[in-house]
């Protein structure tokens, strides 16, 4: 039986300069970093859905069937036969795939203070703030550099047409504002590189949904991001003062990650057991983890955003959505939430931030 199914038109643009590497990781625009945003918030509109009660199962189940999979072990088709694999249900076109505009990275990259980071004689040295945020995509060559040959310009646009379901409009539809809100994509998009914004272009306007959020220590729970984290003050959702540009907003936002880093001081260059700031993310050049696996990763779970303002200027955002690590890391619930609470408290005393709602 033919599913009744239902578009979208939004248009996509970037306000931080994205790194979508094709297959020779030269910036271009293509549909599988977009489509595995929408997967992505789409498991935390579900887990919203669910009011946080999530079967892990029963979700990765209804997820496969919806964009498609290779690893349902129990999924059978409309005659109850077992298939093996299943496409996508869900259909996203670009109007485009051409290759970004930003062939050579422009301008000076400004500098700033780091206090771990120091010359051959031991003096502290300022870093590039664009490289600190940027560093794989972006390389140290005579001066802050691109890896590849081309990224995506800020302000670059796109149409985006998304087709899916009747019955799961509303939960896609959850997805794709949260997308606007916090989504980023390609390389180092959690410290606020390839942010944009939706807007839909058929006549209809994105839905105003509720922000999903957690309380900290229940968010620490469960080992996968679902949510965003709140506290006595309500969502751990903090924006900057605005911007003119976004090479002026990166370096507001690098000096505010390394303030919440360099907070938490190292003891010693290698350690058999973690300490503190290694729970914000691993790994940590020159600080290692005896007792963790060399291909150890741990994702930073503090993510940037920047967004646009009504005036044309940009915001950057910083925003948690905190879960426990993976078991191998063995971490502790009560280390993870003093940290964390370190952290935030360490943001609201930031003169360059306030709290908002969402």
């Amino acid at each position: 039986m033919t599913k009744k199914m239902q578009t979208r038109q939004l248009q996509i643009q970037f306000h931080t300069p994205a790194f979508l590497g094709d297959a020779t990781q030269s910036g271009r625009w293509r549909t599988p970093p977009f489509k595995a945003q929408l997967r992505q918030w789409w498991r935390v509109a579900y887990a919203t859905q669910q009011q946080f009660a999530v079967n892990v199962r029963e979700m990765r189940d209804i997820e496969g069937r919806l964009f498609g999979h290779a690893w349902l072990e129990d999924d059978r088709d409309e005659d109850n036969n077992k298939v093996a694999a299943r496409k996508s249900l869900v259909r996203i076109r670009l109007n485009q795939w051409s290759e970004g505009q930003e062939t050579q990275w422009a301008g000076q990259d400004p500098l700033v203070q780091h206090p771990n980071v120091h010359d051959r004689d031991g003096r502290q040295k300022p870093v590039g703030a664009q490289l600190y945020m940027g560093f794989g995509p972006l390389i140290f060559d005579r001066g802050t550099a691109l890896k590849a040959h081309a990224a995506i310009q800020a302000n670059e646009q796109a149409q985006l047409s998304i087709a899916f379901p009747d019955e799961h409009a509303n939960t896609l539809d959850q997805a794709l504002w949260l997308m606007n809100l916090y989504g980023t994509v390609g390389g180092r998009s959690r410290n606020g590189w390839g942010a944009y914004s939706l807007h839909r272009t058929d006549g209809q306007t994105m839905p105003n949904i509720e922000t999903p959020g957690q309380a900290l220590a229940k968010c620490l729970s469960l080992d996968w991001p679902h949510a965003l984290g709140t506290d006595s003050q309500g969502a751990l959702v903090w924006q900057t003062l605005p911007h003119k540009d976004w090479a002026g907003l990166m370096k507001t936002l690098a000096q505010i990650k390394i303030g919440l880093r360099t907070q938490f001081v190292f003891t010693t260059g290698k350690t058999q057991n973690p300490e503190d700031r290694h729970w914000l993310s691993y790994p940590v050049t020159n600080h290692t983890v005896t007792s963790w696996s060399n291909n150890a990763r741990l994702p930073n779970s503090l993510r940037f955003k920047v967004r646009p303002t009504s005036d044309g200027q940009l915001v950057g955002v910083v925003f948690h959505m905190p879960h426990k690590p993976p078991a191998e890391f063995g971490s502790s619930p009560q280390t993870l939430e003093r940290i964390w609470r370190q952290v935030h408290s360490h943001l609201d005393q930031t003169a360059t931030l306030k709290r908002i709602a969402a």
